[in-house]
C-alpha cells in the first residue's frame, strides 16, 4: 500500500494557483499528476529490498576508507564496474605505458646524442631512427606490441637500452594479460546468466491436497541447463522481541520446493515453487483479509551450475502483498505435440492464472475448523472396530464414506467467497 503524501496537497495548491487557459488546462493537469504518479511510483519502488529484475535495493554508504579497500581490490572493482570504465581504464593503461616509455627512449637518445643528424663517421648510435618525441612515441608502440616496421630500432651501443626494451616488453605482456582478463570475466560473469531465468509476476495462494500453499514460478529460457538448482526462499518483515527490540528487516527461512517438496528441482521446463502454509510458516496465521494490511517481502533465490561454463549463478525476485494473488492457480503451459513428439513449452501462458475456490480464512483457522469437525464426527460416529463405523442413521459404514475431504469443503462454503473478491492485482488471462 502506498502511504499518502505530503506533497499531494502541495501540488493540488500549485495547480489552482497557476489557473492556465481553457486550453491548456487539460494539458497542464495531465503534467502534474504525472508528477505526482512518478514520486509515487518511487516511493514504492523503493521499499523493496530486492527489485523484480534481481537487483537489490541497498545503498552501503559512511564506509571509512572506501577508495582505498576498493583500489586494494582492483580487479573485482574493474569486473564490477560499468563497461565505459572499465573500457576507459583498459585505454589508459596502454596509452600511459606508451608515452611513459617513449620520454625514456627520448631521454636515452638525447643522453647520446642520437637526435643530431647522423653522419657516416659518427658514432654508432643507440636507438636508430628516433630524432623527437613523436618518432620515439611510434618506436615505444612498436617495440611494445612487437610491429617491427624496419625502420626504428636499438643498437649494442647502450646497454641501458637493452634493459629498457626487456622492461617496456615484460609491463606490456603483464598489462595485456591483465586488461584480457578483467574484460573476459566481465563477458563470463555468471550474473549475465540471470537474464534468461524467468519468475512469474506475481504469486498465487491456493489449496493442494487440503493445505493451504503460497505457490510461484519459476523458468528458463536457454536450451542449456542449470545443474544442481535449487530454490529457496525469505519473508522480511518487521518484527518486535520479547524484549521491546524492534527488527526492521526480520528474515526467516521459507520451506519450499517443486511438486515433491525438495529445494532441489529437475530444471528442465517451467516449475511451480510450493511452500506449504503449515505452522512453521511465517503465512500460518494470514488470512486474505489481513493481507491487505500486512507489510511484508518474500524473496525468492534460484542457484544452480550453468552447465556450460561450470560456473555458480544466482537469480533473486521478490513478491510484496499486493503481488500475491489469493485464490488463484497457474494455468499449465507443458503441452505433448503427437506430431513432433516433443513436449512443447508455451512461455506466453508463463503469468497467466485462472480463479479457483479456496478458504479466505489463514491456515491456522483452516486447521482450526477441520481438527473440530473431526472430533465432532468421531463423537457422531463411534468406531465399532478399526475398520468401520457407525454412522447417523445406525449403520454401518466405512471410515472413508463417514468422512471425506469433499464433505468438509462444501462445509466450509461459508469461508469461500468469490475468488474476484480476494485482493490483489488480476492476472492477465
Amino acid at each position: 500500500m502506498i502511504v499518502p503524501l505530503k506533497l499531494d496537497s502541495l501540488f493540488a495548491s500549485l495547480m489552482a494557483m497557476l489557473q492556465p487557459s481553457c486550453r491548456s488546462r487539460n494539458s497542464m493537469n495531465a503534467w502534474f499528476e504525472s508528477i505526482i504518479r512518478r514520486y509515487r511510483q518511487t516511493r514504492y519502488c523503493s521499499r523493496r529490498v530486492v527489485f523484480k529484475h534481481g537487483d537489490c535495493n541497498v545503498v552501503q554508504g559512511n564506509v571509512a576508507k572506501r577508495r582505498r579497500k576498493y583500489l586494494q581490490d582492483i580487479f573485482t572493482t574493474l569486473v564490477d564496474a560499468q563497461w565505459r570504465w572499465t573500457l576507459l581504464v583498459f585505454s589508459m593503461n596502454f596509452v600511459t605505458s606508451w608515452f611513459g616509455f617513449a620520454v625514456i627512449w627520448y631521454l636515452i637518445a638525447y643522453s647520446h646524442g642520437d637526435l643530431e643528424p647522423s653522419t657516416d663517421t659518427g658514432p654508432m648510435k643507440c636507438v636508430v631512427g628516433v630524432q623527437s618525441m613523436l618518432t620515439a612515441f611510434l618506436f615505444s608502440i612498436e617495440s611494445q606490441h612487437t610491429i617491427g616496421y624496419g625502420t626504428r630500432s636499438i643498437t649494442d651501443e647502450c646497454p641501458e637500452a637493452i634493459i629498457v626494451l626487456c622492461v617496456q616488453s615484460i609491463i606490456g605482456v603483464m598489462i595485456q594479460a591483465f586488461m584480457v582478463g578483467i574484460v573476459f570475466a566481465k563477458l563470463s560473469r555468471p550474473k549475465k546468466r540471470t537474464q534468461t531465468l524467468l519468475f512469474s509476476r506475481n504469486a498465487v495462494i491456493n489449496q493442494r491436497d487440503g493445505r493451504l500453499c503460497l505457490m510461484f514460478r519459476v523458468g528458463d529460457m536457454r536450451k542449456s541447463h542449470i545443474i544442481e538448482a535449487h530454490i529457496r526462499a525469505q519473508l522480511i518483515s518487521k518484527k518486535i522481541t520479547r524484549e521491546g527490540e524492534i527488527l526492521p528487516f526480520y528474515q526467516q527461512e521459507m520451506k519450499v520446493g517443486g511438486d515433491g517438496e525438495e529445494d532441489r528441482i529437475f530444471f528442465i521446463w517451467p516449475t511451480t515453487i510450493v511452500h506449504r502454509i503449515t505452522e512453521d510458516s511465517p503465512l500460518y496465521h494470514l488470512s486474505a483479509a489481513d493481507m491487505i494490511n500486512e507489510r511484508f517481502e518474500i524473496i525468492v533465490m534460484l542457484e544452480g551450475v550453468i552447465e556450460s561454463t561450470g560456473m555458480t549463478t544466482q537469480a533473486r525476485s521478490s513478491y510484496l502483498p499486493s503481488e500475491i494473488l489469493w485464490g488463484h492457480r497457474f494455468e499449465p503451459l507443458v503441452s505433448y505435440k503427437t506430431e513432433t513428439g516433443e513436449h512443447e513449452v508455451d512461455y506466453n501462458l508463463f503469468n497467466n492464472t485462472y480463479e479457483v475456490n479456496t478458504p479466505l480464512c489463514s491456515s491456522r483457522e483452516l486447521d482450526q475448523i477441520l481438527h473440530s469437525q473431526a472430533v465432532a464426527d468421531v463423537q457422531k460416529c463411534p468406531s465399532t472396530n478399526e475398520s468401520e463405523f457407525t454412522c447417523s442413521d445406525g449403520d454401518s459404514c466405512p471410515e472413508s464414506e463417514c468422512r471425506s475431504n469433499t464433505d468438509m469443503i462444501v462445509e466450509l462454503r461459508h469461508l469461500v467467497l468469490d475468488p474476484r473478491d480476494v485482493p490483489g492485482p488480476e492476472s492477465q488471462i
